[in-house]
C-alpha cells in the first residue's frame, strides 16, 4: 500500500504543482487536504501551462480520480471556474470528487478579510484576500457550512442566519458596510449545489476502501511548512496545517497510512506574503533572479504579486524537513542559478552575536542575520540534462552540500518546468 505525501519545506512556493503533476501518472488518486484557493500549484504539461488552486494536480491525468477533501476550503465559484479553464484549453474532463464533509467559503468570509486587511494597513499580514482566516475562524467556532448542507434547505438557511447573526453587527458598525441578507445567500448556495451535486460524495470512505486495496493515493500540500499556525512564523502564517502530519486528517485516512512524505524545496529561497525572511534579497539582486526563476519569473500563481527571493536557506529547510516527517527531498528550480558565478548559501544564523543553526520562533527570527558560505557556480545551462551524473560538477556539488546540511536525501532535481525534467536520484 503506498500513500505519499508532497508537502512545502519553507514558505510555499516551491513547486509542489509540478512534482504532484508529475506523479499523478503513477497515482490511482490525488488528494487535495488542507486550505483553499489562497494559494495556487503551477503545472505545465502538453495540455499548456495551469494556474490551480482548489483542483488537486492530477486533474491533466485521465486516470486519476482528483479528490478534494474535508479539511478544504472549498469555494463553488471557483472550483467551476477551474474546470471550465481545464475545458477551454483541450484538457478531457478530469474525475473529481468533493468531500461531503468539506466546508464552504462564504461571501461574507472574502468580504470579512478585504475589510479587515483595508482597516490593518501597514499591519496586515499579506491575505491573499481570499477569506481564508475568516472561513477557519468559522470552522472552528462551529458556525462554518458544510458542502451537505447545501442539499438541505431548511439546515442551509439555519446555518447561514447563525453565521451572519454577529457578522452582520460587525459588518455594519466597524466597518461601515452594508449588512449582507442570509436568504439571498441561501439562494445563491442553492444555485451552486445544483452543478456540484454530481462530483459530492463520502470520500473518506472512498479513500479507505482504496487504501485497504493498496491503490496508490498522492496526498497535495498547500504552502509550506513555515507558513503552519503551530510550527511556522506565527502570526505570518495560513489557517490550516500545512504538515504532512495533517495529511490523514484532511484527506480522511487513518493516522499510519502515509509512508512516503516528499518535502519540496527550491535551490534558492522565495515566498509571497509577510514576515520575516533572513536570506531575502533586495534591488537588483533580487530582481534579475526574480526575473530568471521559474517559467515566468517569481509571481504569486494566485495573486500576480512578486515573490520575494533570497538565497538557499539550509536553517529555515532543515528545520522545515524535520516538521514535515521528509523521508526525501525534490530540489527545484536548479537551472535558475545557471547565471551565477558564485553561489552563495545560508548555513546558520546569528543572533545576538550567537551562531546557531536552529530555526527560532518568530520574536527571534526577526533579528537573525543570515550566515554564508560560497560555492562556484556552474556557468552553463542544464536543462536539457536527464542524469544527476551528467550535471556540471559543481551543480552536482551544491546539490550534495544541501543535502547534507539539511539531513535528508535529495532524490529528484528539477532543472526546468516539464515534467521531463525532473531528474531522479
Amino acid at each position: 500500500m503506498t500513500v505519499t505525501a508532497v508537502v512545502g519545506a519553507n514558505w510555499g512556493d516551491e513547486g509542489k504543482g509540478k512534482v504532484t503533476d508529475t506523479l499523478a501518472g503513477s497515482s490511482r488518486y490525488v488528494v487535495r487536504f488542507q486550505g483553499g484557493s489562497n494559494a495556487g500549484h503551477t503545472i505545465i504539461n502538453n495540455y499548456g501551462k495551469f494556474s490551480l488552486h482548489l483542483l488537486p494536480s492530477g486533474v491533466c491525468n485521465p486516470g486519476t480520480v482528483n479528490v478534494i477533501g474535508p479539511g478544504v476550503a472549498f469555494h463553488p465559484d471557483d472550483f467551476f471556474a477551474e474546470l471550465d479553464d481545464l475545458a477551454r484549453k483541450g484538457v478531457p474532463a478530469p474525475q473529481v470528487k468533493v468531500s461531503e464533509r468539506a466546508q464552504v467559503v462564504l461571501p461574507v468570509h472574502r468580504l470579512l478579510d478585504e475589510l479587515e486587511e483595508a482597516r490593518l494597513g501597514d499591519r496586515k499580514f499579506g491575505s491573499t484576500k481570499k477569506g481564508i482566516a475568516p472561513f477557519y475562524a468559522d470552522k472552528y467556532l462551529k458556525l462554518g457550512v458544510q458542502v451537505a448542507d447545501l442539499f438541505n434547505e431548511t439546515r442551509l438557511r439555519d446555518r447561514l442566519e447563525a453565521a451572519l447573526e454577529t457578522k452582520n453587527v460587525l459588518i455594519r458598525h466597524m466597518y461601515g458596510h452594508a449588512p449582507l441578507d442570509s436568504a439571498e445567500l441561501a439562494d445563491a448556495m442553492k444555485r451552486a449545489a445544483e452543478k456540484l451535486e454530481p462530483f459530492v460524495c463520502d470520500t473518506t470512505e472512498l479513500l479507505y476502501g482504496a487504501w485497504k486495496r493498496g491503490e496508490s493515493i498522492l496526498l497535495e500540500g498547500q504552502l509550506g511548512a513555515l507558513r503552519d499556525p503551530d510550527h511556522g512564523i506565527y502570526p505570518f502564517s495560513t489557517s490550516s496545517s500545512t504538515l504532512a502530519g495533517f495529511a490523514t486528517v484532511g484527506a480522511g485516512l487513518p493516522p499510519y497510512a502515509i509512508d512516503r512524505v516528499i518535502a519540496v524545496t527550491k535551490a534558492y529561497s522565495s515566498c509571497v506574503g509577510a514576515g520575516p525572511f533572513v536570506t531575502e534579497l533586495a534591488g537588483n539582486e533580487a530582481e534579475e533572479l526574480r526575473k530568471r526563476g521559474g517559467s515566468a519569473g517569481e509571481y504569486g500563481a494566485t495573486t500576480g504579486r512578486p515573490r520575494r527571493v533570497g538565497w538557499f536557506d539550509a536553517v529555515a529547510t532543515r528545520y522545515g524537513c524535520m516538521v514535515q516527517g521528509a523521508t526525501e527531498v525534490a530540489l527545484t528550480n536548479l537551472d535558475v542559478l545557471s547565471y551565477l558565478d558564485e553561489i552563495p548559501l545560508c548555513v546558520a544564523y546569528e543572533t545576538d552575536g550567537t551562531r546557531t543553526t536552529s530555526f527560532p520562533v518568530t520574536s527571534r527570527l526577526e533579528l537573525a542575520k543570515p550566515v554564508y558560505e560560497t560555492m562556484p557556480g556552474w556557468r552553463s545551462p542544464i536543462s536539457d540534462v536527464r542524469k544527476f551524473e551528467d550535471l556540471p560538477e559543481q551543480a552536482q556539488d551544491y546539490v550534495l552540500r544541501i543535502e547534507e546540511l539539511i539531513g535528508v536525501p535529495v532524490r529528484k532535481v528539477s532543472v526546468g518546468p516539464h515534467r521531463d525534467q525532473l531528474i531522479e536520484r
